[in-house]
C-alpha cells in the first residue's frame, strides 16, 4: 500500500491546488459540517436521557418529557439545516474545481504543438476532456463530502464517548481501525485495475470516434463486421477489467462492515456486562440510557470508515483519470512566442537557407533546403506521394519548426515572429475542407468574425459560392453540420475558398485547393485565384500539373529535396523528372 500511497500523493496535491480559489467555501463547509456534527452527536444524549427518564416508571410524566422532545426536534432540524449548507459549499468548490480544471486542460491543448496531436488518438484525447475529468467531479464530490464530516464525526465521537466510559471507548478505538487495513489491503488490489480501465476507456473512444467518424469509408469497403470485431474486442476488454476492478473494490465495503458489526457486539456486550456489575455492586457505573447513547455513538464512529471505504470505486476511479488528465498538463507545451515580433505590411518575401527536418531522427526527410522567393512570385510544388510537399508548407506556417536552418519573411526569422501574426500572413486551402458547426456565414467569416454580410457575399461571390449559398433552405443562415451536412464536396471547397477570399492575406497556399470541384467550376475559380494572387506571394501543390503551367516558379521535390526548378517550359526542354511526370498525365495504358 505504501507505493501506492506515495504515487498518489502528487495527484492528490495537485487536484487541492485547484481549489485554492474556493477556500471560503471550503472554510464554510468545515464550520457547518462540525455544527451538523454536534448537533447530531448531542441527539443520542437526548435519546438516552429520555430513555433513562421512562425505565423504572409506572407512570410517565409526558409533560416532563416534553423538553426532551423539543430539544432533539431543534437539534434535528440544526443538523439538517448545516448539512444542507455543507453540501451546497462542497457542491460548489467541486464543480468549479472541475470547471478550471476544465478549461486548463483545454487550454493546455491549444498550446501543445500538433506533432503531439498527430502523434495521440483524436478520442483519447476527447476522452480527457470530458469522461476523464467527470469522473475526477464524482470523486471529488463524495471525497469532499466525506471528508468533511468524517474527520469531525470520528473526533466527536471520540469525545463523546470517553465523557461516557473510557474502557469501552478504548475498546471501540481500538477494534474500528481494522477496517481500514481490510480496505488498504483491498485498495491496493484495485488501484491497478482502475488505471487499466481507464486507459481502455480512452482507447474505446479513440476507436468509436474513429470508426463514426469514417462511416461512409466503412460502408464503403463493406467493413462494418471488422469494425463490430474492432469495437467488440476493446469492449470486452474495457468489460473484464472494469468487472475485475468493480469486483475488489466491491468487497471493501461488506468487509469494513463485518468489523463494524463486531465493533457494535462488542459495545453492547461489554456495556451490559458494565450496568450487571453496577446493579450487584450497587454502585451503577452505566445506566441503560447511556449503554443506548453509546450504541448509536459505535455506530456514528464507524460509519465514517464505512462511507470512505464505501467510495473507495469513485477514488481510485479518480485518481486514475487524474493522472491521464495531468499527463496532457504535463507535456511540454509550443516555445512562448509571447515577446515575439509583428510584421505588418508583409511584402511576402520568403528567404529559406540550409533547412532539414524530419518527424523521426531516424528517418530524414529534408534535408538542406535552400529557397529565395520574390514577391508576389507563384511557386508551384509538385511531386511524387510523399517527397514532403505537404511537410514543407507546415514548416512555412510552422505548425513544426525546422531542425535546422532558418525561414525568413521579410528578413525577420519565423521563430522570432508571433505565430498567429505568422498564420495571418498566409490564406489556406487544402484538399480536405474545413467546415465547423454553425451557419454558411459563419463558416465564411471564421477568419474575420467582425466583417459584415456584404463582405461576406462579395467573398462568396468571388469564389462561386454565392449562387449555391442562394438556394439553400435559409441562405446565408443555413445551419451546417460539422462535416457539411448535405452540402457536396465541391460545395464544401467553395466555403473553404469563400473564408481565404475574405480575409484577404498577403501570401497564399492552395494545397490541390480544387481537387473536388469541376472542370468548369475550376476554371472560373482559377480566374477568381488569379485575380487573388496578383501581387501576392503564393505557394500551390498541385498533383494535375496542367494547372501550374503560368508559375512563376516550379518546385520538384523527390526525397524532401528540390531536384528541380525553373518554370514550365524550361523543365520540359530538361527533360527530367518533371518532364517524366508532366507526360505521364498524357500516355496511353496499351493493351
Amino acid at each position: 500500500m505504501k507505493n501506492t500511497s506515495t504515487s498518489q500523493k502528487p495527484v492528490l496535491k495537485r487536484m487541492l491546488s485547484y481549489t485554492k480559489p474556493y477556500m471560503g467555501f471550503l472554510i464554510l463547509s468545515f464550520v457547518s459540517a462540525i455544527i451538523s456534527v454536534a448537533a447530531s452527536l448531542y441527539a443520542p444524549v437526548l435519546v438516552g436521557q429520555g430513555i433513562d427518564y421512562i425505565i423504572g416508571r409506572d407512570n410517565v410524566d409526558f409533560a416532563a418529557v416534553l423538553p426532551i422532545v423539543i430539544k432533539l426536534c431543534c437539534v434535528v432540524l440544526i443538523s439538517a439545516l448545516f448539512t444542507w449548507i455543507m453540501t451546497v459549499c462542497t457542491n460548489t468548490v467541486s464543480y468549479h474545481t472541475v470547471n478550471d480544471l476544465r478549461r486548463s486542460v483545454y487550454a493546455k491543448i491549444n498550446t501543445l504543438p500538433l506533432k503531439y496531436i498527430d502523434g495521440s488518438s483524436r478520442g483519447d484525447i476527447i476522452g480527457r476532456v470530458t469522461v476523464d475529468i467527470e469522473q475526477i467531479s464524482d470523486g471529488m464530490l463524495q471525497g469532499f463530502s466525506q471528508f468533511f464530516t468524517g474527520i469531525v464525526t470520528i473526533f466527536g465521537t471520540i469525545i463523546f464517548m470517553l465523557s461516557i466510559n473510557v474502557k469501552i471507548a478504548v475498546t471501540v478505538i481500538l477494534i474500528t481501525p481494522l477496517s481500514l487495513f481490510v480496505a488498504a489491503f483491498i485498495t491496493k488490489i484495485s488501484h491497478d485495475k482502475f488505471r487499466e480501465r481507464s486507459a481502455v476507456q480512452g482507447e474505446l473512444s479513440g476507436c468509436i470516434e474513429e470508426l463514426v467518424g469514417s462511416q461512409k469509408v466503412v460502408k464503403a469497403f463493406a467493413y462494418e463486421d471488422r469494425a463490430q470485431e474492432k469495437f467488440e474486442e476493446i469492449n470486452s476488454r474495457l468489460y473484464t477489467c472494469g468487472l475485475k476492478a468493480q469486483f475488489y473494490s466491491a468487497l471493501t465495503n461488506p468487509c469494513t462492515r463485518f468489523v463494524n458489526g463486531l465493533v457494535y457486539a462488542a459495545t453492547g456486550v461489554f456495556g451490559a456486562i458494565s450496568v450487571l456489575e453496577g446493579i450487584a455492586s450497587g454502585n451503577p457505573v452505566m445506566s441503560v440510557g447511556q449503554i443506548a447513547t453509546f450504541l448509536s455513538y459505535a455506530n456514528q464512529y464507524t460509519k465514517p470508515f464505512n462511507e470512505i471505504t464505501g467510495v473507495i470505486t469513485e477514488l481510485q476511479a479518480a485518481f486514475a483519470s487524474a493522472r491521464r488528465v495531468f499527463a496532457v498538463l504535463d507535456e511540454e507545451p509550443e516555445v512562448s512566442d509571447e515577446n515575439g515580433l509583428e510584421v505588418k505590411d508583409s511584402k511576402g518575401s520568403i528567404e529559406i537557407k540550409n533547412v532539414s527536418f524530419s518527424y523521426d531522427p531516424k528517418v530524414p526527410l529534408i534535408q538542406n533546403l535552400n529557397l529565395s522567393v520574390k514577391p508576389g512570385q507563384k511557386i508551384a510544388i509538385v511531386g511524387p506521394t510523399g517527397c514532403g510537399k505537404t511537410t514543407f508548407i507546415n514548416l512555412l506556417m510552422r505548425f513544426y519548426d525546422v531542425t535546422e536552418g532558418e525561414i525568413l519573411i521579410d528578413g525577420v526569422n519565423i521563430k522570432d515572429m508571433k505565430r498567429k501574426n505568422l498564420r495571418s500572413l498566409y490564406g489556406m486551402v487544402l484538399q480536405d475542407t474545413w467546415i465547423f458547426t454553425g451557419t454558411v456565414k459563419e463558416n465564411i467569416a471564421y477568419g474575420r468574425p467582425g466583417a459584415s454580410d456584404e463582405e461576406i457575399k462579395n467573398a462568396a461571390s468571388t469564389a462561386h459560392a454565392h449562387s449555391f449559398i442562394k438556394r439553400l433552405e435559409k441562405g446565408y443562415d443555413t445551419m451546417l453540420s460539422e462535416d457539411g451536412g448535405s452540402l457536396s464536396q465541391g460545395q464544401k471547397q467553395l466555403l473553404s475558398i469563400s473564408r481565404v477570399m475574405l480575409t484577404d492575406p498577403p501570401m497564399l497556399i492552395l494545397d490541390e485547393a480544387t481537387s473536388s470541384i469541376d472542370t468548369m467550376t475550376e476554371q472560373r475559380i482559377q480566374k477568381a485565384f488569379a485575380k487573388l494572387m496578383k501581387g501576392r506571394t503564393s505557394f500551390i501543390i498541385a498533383h494535375r500539373l496542367s494547372t501550374i503551367k503560368d508559375a512563376d516558379l516550379i518546385l520538384v521535390m523527390k526525397d524532401g529535396n528540390i531536384i528541380e526548378q525553373g518554370r514550365h517550359e524550361e523543365l520540359l526542354e530538361k527533360g527530367g523528372f518533371y518532364s517524366t511526370l508532366y507526360n505521364s498525365q498524357f500516355e496511353q495504358v496499351q493493351q
